[in-house]
């Protein structure tokens, strides 16, 4: 499937702005399974951009400076990208969690994407035995590491509501899991935390999804905005494997990556500072459209 990819996020202060400077992750990456044709970045009224290095995870990052007062800001994101990706199959022969943790533990790979990265809490996902326990009774120790994602990702879908005024960007993990509610970024950050307790790597996976569903097919939620899941690191045969606990899926052909962190604070898409006096008032628009 080839997809024509555009977000724009449009910022109007209150007080003209003297300075901003921010870190762009806007840009997809290259992943198995998709290809990125083509990317264009537009700045309005304008800025100065350069490349920038990602601090941790996987993530194109520039940085932007805009050092002229203005009273608005338009970024504009569009990427050309094809996807083709299978659905993952559980199968006999799959590892285990046991057998995944202890590979985990034992892999000497230093890159951004080594397992032993994503082992551990992160700043935004932190140790909670609570959720751990709860996590704990579809990851038992001898289940096939890629039942058992499934099974925790479909069990999350099924027993959290898609509530977007029950949780802020900054939501910890454990008051998501009190208030049984949230968002994809908080049943992401959940599925996380009790993968790690459970000693099995897992990322944090920023992108997009299909904004039209194909005919005869319910429409995803979490469509027409950032979307946020979980990639598992199955060992070193099946590699990263993505599952979506918002919708109880695999990651297909309808999920577009455009970044991999430990959690929210690695990839978020736009971050940074801006010196000025009075509010800002922020509109994302986000549309993915397959193309012939």
């Amino acid at each position: 499937m080839r997809y024509a990819i555009r977000h724009v996020t449009h910022f109007d202060y209150a007080e003209p702005v003297a300075f901003a400077r921010c870190n762009l992750r806007l840009q997809p990456i290259d992943w198995p399974g998709q290809r990125v044709i083509d990317y264009s970045l537009t700045i309005r009224p304008g800025g100065r951009t350069a490349p920038a290095r990602a601090q941790a995870g996987l993530a194109h990052v520039t940085r932007l400076v805009v050092d002229q007062p203005t009273r608005e800001l338009t970024i504009e994101s569009v990427a050309h990208i094809t996807v083709d990706r299978p659905i993952p199959v559980p199968s006999a022969d799959d590892p285990t969690l046991a057998d995944v943790a202890r590979l985990a533990r034992d892999s000497r790979d230093l890159s951004p994407l080594s397992p032993a990265a994503y082992l551990y809490p992160s700043p935004r996902i932190p140790v909670n035995d609570e959720i751990g326990r709860w996590c704990a009774e579809d990851l038992s120790p001898g289940r096939g590491v890629l039942e058992a994602g499934i099974a925790l990702a479909r069990r999350i879908q099924r027993e959290f509501a898609f509530d977007p005024a029950a949780t802020l960007v900054d939501t910890p993990p454990a008051e998501a899991f009190a208030k049984r509610g949230g968002v994809c970024q908080d049943f992401a950050q959940i599925m996380l935390c009790g993968l790690r307790a459970a000693g099995v790597p897992a990322a944090y996976a920023s992108g997009y999804l299909r904004t039209l569903p194909p005919p005869g097919q319910e429409r995803l939620v979490g469509a027409d905005a950032t979307h946020a899941w979980v990639l598992i690191w199955c060992g070193p045969v099946l590699g990263w494997v993505g599952v979506d606990p918002t919708n109880g899926i695999w990651m297909a052909t309808d999920h577009v990556i455009v970044a991999i962190g430990r959690d929210y604070g690695d990839i978020a898409p736009i971050d940074g500072i801006v010196l000025g006096s009075g509010a800002q008032d922020m509109d994302v628009s986000v549309d993915v459209a397959p193309q012939e």
